[in-house]
């Protein structure tokens, strides 16, 4: 007697069940960088959703963990090479912190799956809360445990232009919910087709009238921003890749080549006359203003080219009896003064410091320096001949929130100076440029991205990305950008549809579970 290879069971759920969600999972990754195939993210949860058809809620549960297991394992399978190769671990422990990190995340859309399955019980159309769901699991994975909110379901989308428009109310997490939403209604239309029920066209009105109202705004809102950059005064702004190669950066040896570097690619920018040149983060890998000798030939250089500069460098200061260590951007003046210093907010844990040392002593940090960073003060803006420049170093980008509050504290424009080498040629540096596309959106704030080894681009205030460098070349991009002063009602008002997200899923779990009761 042969047994269904659909009716075999792995860890408490069928194989084939178990197949719909590593589908899910699958589609999830390919709609992001460097796949890039953004209209797999509306398709991409119907298997999953189907996994869980007549589930109960704990096999529903592990379908969604799987779902998110095999997503997450696949989006961010560079961090083992960045742990091998600058950590210098061994290979089964840079797998097992990726399993750590995967099967954390993964608890997201487990949790997802688990609570739609609750609803299922209570109500038939108990896909309505699903696109909340997701966006208040979303917001709480951005704060939670230091935030890792790293390409959200809407980041899949940083190419539809219409599209993404709508996150200068909603957030990126508009977008999410639009997402989910048209999930759900193809999965229930597919539902009701193959169980010969009836099917209710309210729901495909309501997501199709959505839809369609995102892209008549965003054509709308596309038209009106570019508009007010035309007419807004501008700034020309010079991006440096000095493509350092990671393992000679902080060689002492080598500081000298990488001072002479950034200036051969300086000068050569001069012929375009921009008004300011930016480096990378920690483009200088000594102690700028510290270190005399190697300061005075930066200084030397900035008043040669007489024009305003944002520079990467590690700084310190004293903290009672103790050095306190930052990632910070310097902005100099054309005649080399210090106008201002941005220490970086937002640290990478593991890379520019170690929690919980003493629980994972065999994890220490993968950035050269002398100690843990600290963080800076939030929502700091350096000034540049009267106008105001936000500067968000690494990863920071990827907080909506920190590059919200810099504009609402005046910022007219967004620098993101960053170090990407530790990625390779993997998807990563790909991932994170999309991320930044929403946050010119959100703000409408044109956004100059100087990476080391690339990809150092432009992004207009509608989310256009200008002038993309290759990765691991010398590079140097110009551009004219609009120095922009109209506040957002999301610069304004922040995360609102996210929040109600949460309190909307908050009040459906205690009514489910009240009414169970």
């Amino acid at each position: 007697m042969t047994i269904s290879l659909t009716k075999r069971r792995v860890c408490g759920v069928e194989v084939g069940d178990a197949l719909l969600a590593v589908i899910s999972g699958l589609l999830l990754t390919a709609s992001f960088p460097k796949c890039d195939y953004a209209y797999l993210a509306w398709v991409a949860l119907v298997p999953c959703f189907y996994a869980i058809r007549g589930k109960s809620s704990r096999e529903s549960c592990k379908l969604g963990f799987i779902t998110g297991l095999i997503h997450y394992a696949t989006l961010l399978y560079w961090i083992v090479g960045v742990m091998e190769t600058y950590g210098q671990l061994p290979i089964i422990v840079c797998l097992g912190t990726l399993l750590l990190l995967v099967v954390y995340l993964s608890l997201y859309p487990a949790a997802f799956t688990l609570v739609i399955s609750q609803f299922r019980t209570r109500c038939r159309a108990y896909l309505w809360s699903a696109p909340f769901l997701w966006v208040g699991l979303e917001y709480v994975r951005a704060f939670l445990l230091s935030g890792f909110p790293w390409e959200n379901l809407g980041y899949s989308q940083y190419r539809w232009l219409h599209l993404i428009q709508i996150s200068d109310i909603l957030g990126v997490y508009g977008l999410s919910a639009l997402i989910v939403a048209v999930n759900a209604v193809l999965f229930d239309l597919f539902d009701a087709i193959s169980l010969k029920r009836a099917f209710s066209c309210k729901a495909i009105l309501v997501v199709g009238f959505a839809v369609a109202t995102f892209f008549v705004y965003g054509t709308w809102r596309i038209a009106n921003v570019d508009k007010a950059a035309r007419a807004a005064s501008k700034l020309t702004v010079a991006l440096v890749q000095g493509n350092i190669d990671q393992s000679k950066k902080w060689v002492a040896s080598f500081q000298g080549d990488t001072v002479e570097r950034y200036g051969r690619l300086s000068l050569e920018a001069l012929t375009s006359r921009p008004e300011l040149i930016v480096w990378p983060e920690t483009a200088l890998p000594f102690y700028f203003m510290h270190d005399e000798a190697l300061t005075r030939r930066v200084l030397d250089l900035i008043r040669a080219c007489n024009v305003y500069f944002v520079v990467g460098s590690p700084s310190f200061s004293a903290c009672g009896q103790k050095m306190c260590y930052y990632n910070s951007a310097y902005m100099l003046d054309p005649s080399g003064n210090v106008l201002g210093k941005y220490d970086k907010v937002h640290l990478v844990p593991y890379g520019e410091y170690v929690p919980l040392k003493r629980f994972f002593p065999f994890l220490g940090k993968l950035v050269e320096a002398v100690g843990d960073f600290r963080p800076g003060k939030e929502g700091q803006v350096l000034s540049l001949n009267g106008e105001k420049v936000g500067i968000l170093i690494c990863f920071e980008i990827i907080f909506p929130e920190l590059s919200r509050l810099m504009v609402k504290n005046g910022a007219q424009l967004l620098v993101n100076i960053t170090n990407d080498a530790w990625f390779g040629t993997s998807s990563a540096p790909y991932q994170h440029l999309s991320m930044g596309v929403l946050r010119a959106v959100e703000n409408h704030r044109a956004v100059a991205r100087a990476a080391n080894t690339g990809i150092s681009a432009f992004v207009d205030p509608v989310g256009r990305i200008l002038d993309k460098t290759p990765l691991f070349e010398e590079a140097v991009r110009i551009r004219s950008l609009p120095v922009m002063d109209q506040e957002t009602f999301y610069t304004h008002y922040g995360d609102l549809f996210a929040i109600g997200c949460v309190l909307i899923s908050m009040v459906a779990c205690i009514k489910s579970v009240w009414g169970r009761r």
